[in-house]
């Protein structure tokens, strides 16, 4: 860096590679998506959140408010205004009657699919061009980064 660099320099040390402003670049984006997809959607971020984490697999209201760090109130209100949209179902727990189960319907899966589809075309077309010992790097590095920001958590 020049005399005249008015960028930050984190610690002694510290290079700022083109690699490392290309993940910051990307971490920005990122972070824009849900709040986008949510608003383009007329959900909440949280309402958006939940949808996805219904994706894999149905989960009890307890699990639901635990993953998107909401208080039971608020599950409950996330919960109902998806359900009241069609895009949940409350389901009895198979094995204990006291719990309810929130299932993703066809329309939550949509809705979500229909504005997330670009970014899942571009991204799968982008993997399909690395070949394996590309992919190994691109691996790498992103696994070591996501340790680097689950050491802040």
């Amino acid at each position: 860096m020049g005399v005249h660099s008015h960028k930050q320099v984190p610690f002694e040390g510290w290079r700022q590679t083109e690699t490392l402003t290309l993940l910051r670049d990307l971490l920005n984006v990122a972070a824009q998506v849900r709040p986008t997809v949510a608003s383009k959607a007329g959900l909440s971020a949280n309402e958006l959140l939940a949808l996805e984490h219904l994706f894999a697999e149905p989960l009890g209201t307890g699990e639901v408010g635990r993953r998107l760090r909401v208080t039971s109130a608020a599950t409950t209100q996330i919960v109902d205004r998806l359900a009241q949209r069609g895009h949940v179902q409350r389901l009895p727990h198979p094995t204990d009657r006291r719990r309810t189960l929130v299932r993703l319907t066809d329309s939550g899966q949509a809705e979500v699919l229909e504005h997330l589809m670009p970014m899942f075309r571009a991204l799968a077309e982008m993997d399909a061009d690395l070949n394996d010992a590309e992919r190994q790097v691109v691996d790498r590095y992103l696994r070591r980064a996501t340790a680097a920001f689950r050491s802040v958590l």
